[in-house]
């Protein structure tokens, strides 16, 4: 039997067919928005826990940056296998219309496909510069954008499920800036036990220091509606052998594995995703 191919409708193929904006335009709207002797004596260290003071503020307050407002929202696509190129070619040709639509108080940060994790999967990450208000300025014209509708009509035919987060992003991490490729980008999915995400955001904000050389380190998240206690590290590399060379670098800075041993016990469960950018993703 030959092989179900996804079909595209009339109104898909209208979408398809306009010229749309190139992969240079959203980067160029979107770069204007914006242990060897090191191990010695760790295990001696080891024995002396971090005391992390009470805090009476939620922890949204002490983690987030407070010069900026930024909302992100991270979407995961479950697409329908013989409908991934189908869905991918859709997303290219309506998300760089909003993204480039100063109506929208939204903007591209990444759009992957899953490489190595779940398969067939797709996963947009947006910044929503102004926090909850514009999310809602946002959401509420999109309810009377009949192109978005009609494309999120054509979309839910290619899907088998889809989950998103609103997120808010470290102060002590780097904000996602648009980069040049090919790189391929590793999401790190961590889900914390309650109660420990300040001392999460304590142990993280000195070890940082240990994955900047390469520039590696592309945005860090953790989760405010949707599932909670869940936090988000964005990483850049130029291939699979360069992730490894980077990540056992990492190691033989003292003080790397300190911050392992702290972290590991915070963790309930933890997932990696090797992603491949979509053409019109700000960060390739």
């Amino acid at each position: 039997m030959a092989p179900r191919l996804c079909s595209i409708s009339v109104a898909a193929r209208r979408l398809l067919g306009g010229p749309g904006p190139g992969p240079r335009d959203v980067a160029a709207v979107a770069a204007a928005r914006f242990y060897s002797k090191d191990n010695e004596g760790s295990w001696f260290r080891s024995l002396f826990v971090h005391k992390v003071d009470p805090r009476k503020d939620a922890h949204s307050t002490l983690l987030s940056k407070k010069e900026t407002s930024n909302l992100y929202k991270i979407q995961f696509h479950n697409v329908k296998p013989e409908c991934l190129d189908a869905y991918n070619s859709l997303t290219e040709a309506v998300l760089p219309k909003l993204h480039l639509d100063e109506d929208y108080p939204c903007s591209l940060v990444g759009n992957w496909n899953t490489w190595y994790g779940e398969q067939d999967q797709a996963v947009h990450l947006w910044r929503f510069s102004g926090g909850y208000p514009a999310l809602m300025d946002c959401m509420n014209k999109l309810k009377n954008n009949k192109e978005y509708l009609e494309f999120r009509k054509e979309r839910s035919q290619m899907l088998l499920s889809r989950r998103n987060q609103l997120l808010l992003e470290f102060s002590f991490w780097n904000e996602p800036q648009p980069r040049a490729g090919p790189n391929i980008y590793e999401l790190r999915t961590y889900k914390l036990k309650p109660g420990t995400m300040i001392e999460w955001g304590n142990n993280w904000a000195r070890a940082i220091k240990y994955r900047q050389e390469n520039q590696e380190a592309v945005g860090g998240f953790f989760s405010q509606i949707g599932e909670l206690y869940v936090v988000h590290h964005l990483w850049a590399y130029k291939d699979l052998q360069s992730r490894e060379e980077t990540r056992n670098a990492a190691w033989r800075k003292r003080g790397w594995d300190e911050n392992v041993y702290y972290t590991v016990p915070l963790v309930r469960h933890m997932e990696s995703r090797i992603m491949i950018p979509l053409k019109i993703s700000p960060l390739q």
